[in-house]
């Protein structure tokens, strides 16, 4: 001991790193501008929107590896990485080499089927009937009384905020009728559905934990 001082006062107090979460997701705007908003000073998230060439499912989860590599990635710190994808032309094998590649490496995926814009109509109605695209998503969201004007360039998670435990519901109650009825998640059958449900959650409750 050198003048006096004991070896636990030298060792310098490291304080662990939050947490990264990584979401990689197909849309530069809708998907950004919503997840973006739950960020806070103590949850930290890294969206990667890709670019419009590689937004098949399997371009997008291919992406996402590439692009940990580049980054400080640690699974031993609680980081976790995400893949937000929707249905649009993917065929039923392309989905399954995604999701067996994001399996592979532990990634997370967020599947709306047909359009992420499902996750924010189930702030407002109770959606069972198969939908045929983003535009119709759009087209019912764009009336009075739900998201008069819907443009994708637009923020609204305060619009949505005081609904997303409806939201929550409605998309946990798709998700058990598929199951129910043996359909596969993240398939062109599991029309109308949205696994973003889980995400959201998950970011919820790393918000309270940092509180």
């Amino acid at each position: 001991m050198a003048g006096g001082i004991r070896e636990q006062e030298r060792t310098p107090n490291i304080r662990k790193r939050r947490s990264i979460v990584y979401i990689v997701c197909e849309g530069k705007e809708t998907e950004v501008n919503y997840f973006k908003r739950f960020q806070t000073r103590y949850s930290t998230i890294d969206i990667r929107p890709i670019s419009s060439q590689h937004k098949a499912a399997i371009h997008l989860v291919s992406h996402a590896k590439d692009q940990i590599k580049q980054k400080a990635f640690s699974a031993a710190d609680g980081d976790e990485i995400w893949c937000v994808f929707d249905r649009d032309s993917n065929t039923n094998d392309d989905l399954q080499k995604a999701e067996n590649l994001a399996a592979k490496h532990s990634f997370h995926i967020a599947f709306s089927n047909p359009a992420f814009e499902l996750w924010f109509l189930l702030h407002f109605i109770e959606q069972r009937g198969p939908l045929s695209d983003c535009d119709a998503i759009i087209k019912k969201l764009d009336t009075d009384g739900v998201l008069k004007g819907y443009g994708k360039s637009k923020d609204y998670y305060d619009r949505l905020l005081s609904s997303q435990p409806q939201a929550i519901e409605r998309a946990l109650d798709l998700i058990a009728l598929h199951t129910n009825n043996n359909t596969h998640l993240i398939h062109r059958d599991s029309n109308p559905c949205t696994t973003v449900v889980h995400l959201v959650e998950m970011l919820n409750e790393r918000k309270k934990q940092t509180r």
